[in-house]
């Protein structure tokens, strides 16, 4: 899209938004936030905002509408959590901010968010996602709700239309992953969803990429906004080691993965594949030569991926072999390594999953199985976030 062409006079180069807005603010103290809030995000771990953190804050409390653009692992959840937490009014017992997101997984990370930031705070914060009860979801509504709802697109449609979910009292919409959101094919539901919110609701979107889906939000639901990009370079891989592997053939990836094996569970490792098919294929190969692994994508059923992710989380399950559905907002704290059995589809969802492993500076070793289709796709990922990716070194174990 050609800068004249860009709706809401937004500048669009390469698909990144040009920002409109440079105060930063480096210290959770100097954000006048609530001290029961601000003692949780002290308990929570944060020491000092991160880039998006501190620029994207304190906009959202004042009340505009804002976009941020920065990539997954980069503190966004905690960006607009902290927001929506300072802008609570308490003694209100209604729904005041909902936050959408593509998966889950997401929407249950983000729930968990919300609630530790929000642990002195008495606030409550439901999670509305497919695949658990209808009724039992009513019912928590009925019962007095809660003060913030995290959901996928479908259930909260659904519970709006169905008058459980009340929206008079909403003052704030959060999406999540807005690029991710548009390209599951959610577009027609969120818009539907917009249409049934305040006119007054405050709308702030987050997106890693700024495709023409997302622009079309913007500039159909959002006045004015303020918009927030930091950029790629800011987003760094640094600390976390990257390195591939040459597998001449495809067939060879899975001799070399066992024999990596005793490597990877000395700490806990994420292995990527690009199709639901090919997670079944690998971790039927692992458990048929005796190595433990558990296996998680979308087909599985919302108590199965609860129970799998439980197990990993806790460390009683070491190995955990997925496809990108996970990539995305599922902070697993231990996670130190990353394996990309097949390189991703495409490259933006490299950093959604080695940005695992070094979310805020935690370091991280990522190992890369490139065959010789591979070698132009590594480059390219190489180029793109001006990275190195060295040949594994055999000491690869003391890196880890």
């Amino acid at each position: 899209m050609s800068k004249e062409e860009a709706p809401n006079d937004l500048q669009i180069a390469d698909g990144e938004i040009e920002s409109n807005w440079d105060t930063v603010t480096d210290n959770f103290d100097n954000m006048e936030l609530k001290p029961e809030l601000l003692r949780g995000i002290y308990a929570y771990g944060f020491e000092r905002p991160s880039a998006i953190q501190s620029r994207a804050i304190l906009p959202v409390i004042k009340g505009h509408d804002v976009i941020a653009q920065a990539q997954s692992g980069t503190g966004k959840t905690a960006t607009y959590s902290i927001a929506i937490l300072q802008r609570i009014d308490a003694a209100n017992k209604n729904v005041q901010a909902l936050i959408l997101a593509p998966t889950r997984e997401l929407a249950q990370q983000i729930q968990k968010v919300v609630m530790a930031l929000g642990d002195y705070m008495n606030i409550s914060c439901h999670a509305c996602i497919g695949g658990t009860n209808v009724r039992e979801d009513m019912s928590k509504f009925q019962a007095g709700g809660a003060q913030v709802v995290v959901g996928t697109p479908g259930r909260v449609y659904d519970m709006i239309n169905r008058r459980a979910f009340r929206t008079d009292d909403l003052k704030m919409f959060c999406l999540d992953e807005a690029d991710e959101m548009l390209s599951r094919g959610f577009k027609d539901q969120m818009y539907e969803i917009f249409q049934l919110l305040p006119q007054d609701t405050q709308v702030n979107l987050l997106s890693a990429t700024m495709p023409t889906d997302v622009l079309e939000v913007t500039k159909k639901f959002m006045r004015d906004p303020i918009r927030i990009l930091v950029k790629r370079d800011e987003l760094t891989l640094e600390g976390i080691k990257q390195f591939y592997i040459n597998v001449d053939k495809e067939e060879w990836k899975l001799d070399t993965l066992c024999d990596l094996y005793e490597t990877v569970t000395i700490t806990q490792a994420v292995i990527f594949c690009n199709t639901r098919r090919k997670v079944d294929w690998l971790t039927e190969k692992m458990h048929a030569r005796e190595f433990t692994v558990s296996a998680m994508h979308s087909e599985m059923d919302q108590a199965q991926r609860e129970v799998i992710m439980k197990e990993f989380r806790s460390g009683s399950s070491r190995v955990l072999i997925t496809t990108d559905l996970l990539a995305r907002g599922i902070d697993v704290q231990q996670v130190s390594l990353v394996i990309n059995y097949d390189l991703p589809s495409n490259r933006e969802n490299y950093i959604h999953r080695i940005g695992r492993g070094g979310r805020f500076g935690r370091k991280g070793v990522a190992i890369n199985f490139v065959t010789q289709e591979d070698t132009r796709m590594l480059r390219d990922i190489e180029q793109f976030y001006s990275t190195e990716v060295q040949e594994m070194p055999h000491d690869v174990a003391d890196l880890i």
